[in-house]
This record gives C-alpha cells, sequence and structure tokens, in this order.
C-alpha cells in the first residue's frame, strides 16, 4: 500500500521524538505495507508536529526503494520449498 504522508512543514516543529522507536517500529509497517488505517492515520497526525519522525520516515522510504531495485527476484526449486515445508511441520 503506498502511503502519502506529509513532508515537513515550518512553524512549531518538534526538534525530539519522545518514543521513536514505537514511532520507527510504525513507520516500518507503512513502509512495508503492513499498517493498519489506524497506524497510519496516527503517524499522519504525529508527522504534522515532529521532525525527527518525517526525517525517519523518508529515510525508511528510501532505503525501502534502494533495496527493492537492487534485489532480483528468482523462483526458488521446488525440492528446496518442499525440503523447508517438511522441516517445518517437523516443529509444529
Amino acid at each position: 500500500m503506498q502511503t502519502s504522508l506529509p513532508s515537513s512543514a515550518p512553524g512549531s516543529m518538534k526538534e525530539h521524538c519522545d518514543h521513536q522507536a514505537d514511532c520507527l517500529k510504525m513507520i516500518q509497517l507503512i513502509v512495508d505495507g503492513e499498517a493498519t488505517e489506524q497506524q497510519i492515520e496516527k503517524l499522519r497526525n504525529n508527522l504534522h508536529t515532529c521532525q525527527p519522525c518525517i526525517k525517519m520516515y523518508h529515510l525508511e522510504k528510501e532505503i525501502k526503494e534502494l533495496l527493492s531495485g537492487k534485489m532480483e527476484k528468482k523462483c526458488c526449486p521446488e525440492q528446496l520449498v518442499a525440503s523447508i515445508k517438511t522441516r517445518i511441520l517437523q516443529f509444529s
């Protein structure tokens, strides 16, 4: 899911985030397309006032885009898939 979030805007922006680790987790979920609408809205509201979170969001998004462009998708051999499934079933 591609999410449009605000960029930094002048005004009363916070220079320090009090819950940076939690914000980073939420940003990563959003960038990976795994966030709920509630998480997206929560971060969107935070980005209106938090300069560090805006920077983290843009950095994570750029990293994801760069990595996606560098990775080559290849099919996995059926024998490997079967072997992995067998091992998973042994531990469940």
